[in-house]
């Protein structure tokens, strides 16, 4: 059972030269929207396109061009809140975001600062001690992505490619509640297992669909009490955001850095200045982009291009009966529907494609024997060849047919092993393959026995010592085993080497 102390979560303290700080992180998780066209325009979303190729007169910001919301993004934004348990706005507004972009040829950004659509939710994240904690959501609200520039193609000019100007984002906002680098991997490693379950984001960090903003920042021990007491944000130090990570093992290795590097200031003398910073994982340090704006710094007004969005309660309803269920229930169902344990059921439902693969091997078997075969043999041997559950060479149908024939005695455990091999590399039907190839145990304890008596009468020395120590009858367990090719039922090995040792 998890310890569910999230209330008092316990902080990440790094020692000082003078004194322990905590640390306290905040984060704004950049999420894709999974839709194949943009927020405002028809132009195609597809990844790895030929550059400038899904542009639309919007996206290029061509005189006279308008946006037009889509609609299923916007749906895909009330289901993301509806599985974070979070409020949905049904009046919510766009605003215009003004800074230069060169690669964002409207020279301003639109997105939701007022009136988001998603208002307050939350995000319940395992951490690997058994303790679980709840991270607050302050909001979410829907905004376009800008373009791409790329420098490294001419060594006097820069490229623009827009095919990612105008790409729906669902931007994310955590409270300052996350108080440590594992904490901040575990909160994004859930959230991207919960989109993923929903369909709203697929979370692919390695192609910039889902990249995240951490805020990082020390205090001493007991400011963030008093923080949670007032909500003063004035007991917190000053923040430093770090901007668009993409690896959850970079965001840790980035929190670690920045706070040493905040650490060292505070306590020379000096006061941290708020500003976004890049992490350069081959240096190991953070360094200053640019001094951290506030919202009056880009000029915020309502665009006048977009009508109010109004949606209504009935439609909301509608999206979140048909939510699917989602990987804390999944997990909990797992647990008491097919006896596993509290780290097999997390390993099966950390993704929805080794859930579903799962619960087609488990239908009508025993689940406990299902899950060792799916965790330990199958994800094994794909781990050790670097293929995923999708790509899996052995079909939930076959996994269940190999489970079906121990159950049915028709195969031992360990000959069970090597057809598992044969499958995964060969194919066929398990049946079959045992059924052609004479893989079938032997059951029959007559030649079983003779197997047991050819053993004994060739090794005096060995059954005196057995009988003086009945440890080493495995010894003929063994020999039997290996004399009948692996096939004999070891069930029945065992006791008729202990029946005749006996003798």
């Amino acid at each position: 059972m998890l310890d569910l102390s999230y209330d008092t979560p316990t902080p990440k303290t790094i020692a000082g030269a003078k004194q322990d700080w905590e640390l306290v992180i905040g984060m704004e998780v950049h999420a894709q929207v999974k839709s194949k066209s943009k927020l405002f325009s028809g132009a195609s979303t597809l990844f790895g396109a030929e550059p400038n190729s899904n542009v639309a007169f919007v996206d290029a910001a061509m005189p006279g061009m308008l946006p037009v919301i889509n609609e299923f993004c916007v749906e895909q934004a009330v289901r993301t809140g509806l599985g974070l348990k979070a409020r949905i706005n049904l009046t919510s507004a766009f605003d215009r975001k003004n800074y230069f972009y060169p690669d964002l040829p409207q020279g301003y950004q639109i997105s939701q600062l007022y009136h988001p659509i998603v208002g307050e939710g939350e995000v319940l994240v395992e951490m690997g001690d058994g303790t679980a904690r709840l991270v607050r959501i302050e909001r979410i609200h829907l905004e376009q992505d800008a373009g791409k520039s790329i420098h490294d193609m001419d060594p006097n000019m820069s490229f623009v490619d827009l095919n990612r100007t105008g790409v729906a984002l669902m931007e994310i906002v955590s409270r300052p509640d996350i108080r440590g680098p594992e904490e901040a991997a575990a909160y994004l490693g859930k959230l991207r297992q919960i989109l993923r379950y929903l369909g709203t984001c697929d979370g692919n960090m390695q192609s910039g669909s889902m990249r995240a903003d951490v805020n990082v920042s020390i205090c001493a021990p007991g400011a963030y009490e008093r923080y949670q007491r007032t909500q003063d944000f004035a007991h917190l130090g000053t923040r430093c955001e770090i901007k668009n990570m993409n690896s959850m093992r970079f965001i840790q290795q980035a929190i670690e850095v920045e706070a040493r590097r905040q650490i060292a200031i505070v306590e020379a003398g000096g006061e941290v200045v708020q500003e976004t910073r890049l992490f350069d994982p081959d240096k190991m340090e953070t360094r200053s982009m640019r001094s951290k704006e506030e919202a009056h710094d880009y000029r915020y007004f309502p665009d006048p291009d977009l009508l109010p969005l109004e949606i209504e309660q009935a439609w909301v309803d509608g999206i979140k009966a048909a939510l699917p269920e989602l990987p804390d229930a999944k997990k909990a169902r797992f647990i008491s529907g097919f006896d596993l344990t509290d780290y097999d059921a997390s390993v099966l439902t950390a993704d929805l494609e080794s859930a579903h693969y799962f619960e087609a091997v488990a239908a009508g078997r025993d689940g406990k024997m299902a899950a060792n075969w799916v965790i330990n043999e199958l994800f094994g041997r794909l781990k050790k060849d670097d293929r995923d559950i999708g790509g899996s060479p052995v079909s939930p149908q076959q996994l269940g047919g190999i489970i079906d024939l121990i159950a049915s005695d028709a195969i031992s455990g360990k000959i069970a092993k090597d057809l598992f091999e044969i499958v995964y590399s060969e194919g066929g039907d398990p049946a079959k393959i045992v059924e052609e190839r004479g893989m079938k145990q032997v059951t029959d304890t007559g030649a079983i026995e003779a197997a047991v008596d050819a053993i004994i009468a060739a090794n005096p020395d060995q059954v005196a010592k057995a009988q003086a120590n009945p440890k080493l009858a495995g010894w003929f367990v063994g020999q039997v085993m290996k004399a009948t090719g692996g096939k004999a039922n070891p069930k029945a090995v065992n006791e008729i080497v202990a029946a005749k040792l006996a003798n």
